[in-house]
């Protein structure tokens, strides 16, 4: 990954954009703030962000969403970025959006300080991978990565082709916590996509490998 220095902030509210720089400006960062998607693609021309904050909502053309996998593409999958929205608040948009390759999913309006704890996670995060390696090399040299009991289990499930309303019915556990443990994984496992994580456990052996079709075509499609 390029060496990377400036936070992206994109949100089309004043407000909210306003509250992303600030947290930027606290963490010592200069700041690429603008309203759109073909904006900041415009501003960061081959500039990769230490960090970009990305309303999902995005006007114009090019949703958020669509924004995460232009960065990625652009610059890789270690940019972290953290998504926001208003209106995409249930656990099943977080879980989207994690899988999706987010580092990190908050609701609006959100409290700056949370937004900064949250900024400064991701941002300890992307640095640890870089003086560390990806954690898919470590994958790629055959060694397993710390999963608790309750994170196997749920990548078992993944495997098995569950969603994460089955899953969280099966472990008689909240939705939010099977959320949680989902981005543990794709964390720990070094990877930003359900089916990454689906295809790095079958090829270290953390998962049986008699899953359902369904899991199958899953990493296939990956």
């Amino acid at each position: 990954m390029k060496d990377c220095g400036r936070i992206l902030v994109v949100d089309h509210d004043d407000a909210t954009r306003a509250a992303a720089v600030y947290v930027a400006v606290r963490l010592g960062y200069e700041v690429v703030a603008v309203e759109n998607a073909e904006l900041a693609l415009e501003r960061l021309a081959d500039e990769c962000p230490a960090l970009a904050i990305v309303e999902v909502e995005l006007p114009g053309p090019t949703s958020g969403l669509e924004l995460l996998r232009e960065l990625h593409g652009r610059f890789g999958e270690d940019v972290p970025v953290i998504l926001v929205s208003a209106e995409r608040k249930t656990p099943l948009d977080h879980v989207a959006g994690l899988m999706i390759g987010a580092d990190d999913y908050v609701a609006k309006p959100f409290d700056r300080g949370e937004l900064l704890a949250r900024a400064r996670r991701s941002l300890q995060r992307s640095h640890a991978r870089s003086r560390n390696g990806h954690a898919n090399a470590t994958a790629a040299r055959g060694d397993e990565p710390a999963l608790s009991p309750r994170e196997r289990q749920i990548l078992a499930l993944l495997a098995d082709g569950k969603s994460q309303l089955e899953i969280s019915t099966a472990l008689v556990i909240s939705p939010k916590t099977v959320a949680t443990h989902i981005q543990h994984l794709l964390s720990k496992l070094g990877v930003h996509s359900r089916a990454q994580a689906v295809a790095t456990a079958f090829r270290l052996g953390l998962v049986d490998p008699e899953v359902t079709g369904h899991a199958l075509e899953l990493v296939a499609i990956e």
